[in-house]
């Protein structure tokens, strides 16, 4: 049951933040990117706060498969597989150079900034990453602030 509660508190904090989201980028790696007059369903050169929960309803109403106003955990795990799905359909067709229906290791999209990553973490420059080094850079990136796997925990000292 805590983990009903829990993913449907998920959903509804995603709800809450899509229509922003929407507005800044469409909704990205997460889903269609939307442009502004998808949002402006009516016209007006305008998105109204109206046309954002119109839009958050709908993504509600398609993830609720049986229509009774509530997400089970399995219509949530069944909209999850479907995104998944187009997730996964949409990378192969935009990184398929060679377009035989499957990525190589080189094919696959690399972050932006991954090299970067390390060199930020390699503090000293030493061109390894002590233990001191990766706590810090899992505190400052969530793991003391709500995002990772240490989030809320004391960090350990040796």
């Amino acid at each position: 049951m805590k983990h009903v509660k829990f993913i449907a508190l998920i959903v509804a904090a995603a709800g809450m933040t899509a229509g922003s989201a929407a507005l800044a980028k469409g909704f990205g790696l997460h889903g269609p990117k939307m442009s502004f007059e998808e949002i402006d369903t009516d016209g007006s050169g305008e998105v109204t706060k109206a046309e954002i929960q119109a839009m958050k309803d709908a993504h509600f109403a398609k993830a609720d498969a049986n229509g009774d106003g509530k997400l089970t955990l399995e219509e949530m795990q069944a909209r999850a597989r479907q995104h998944a799905d187009e997730r996964a359909a949409n990378m192969l067709e935009r990184f398929d150079k060679d377009g035989d229906g499957a990525l190589s290791k080189d094919e696959m999209p690399q972050p932006r900034r991954a090299g970067k990553m390390f060199d930020r973490m390699d503090a000293d420059g030493s061109g390894g990453i002590s233990k001191a080094e990766f706590e810090n850079a899992r505190m400052h990136r969530g793991g003391m602030h709500g995002h990772g796997q240490g989030a809320g925990k004391q960090m350990e000292q040796n």
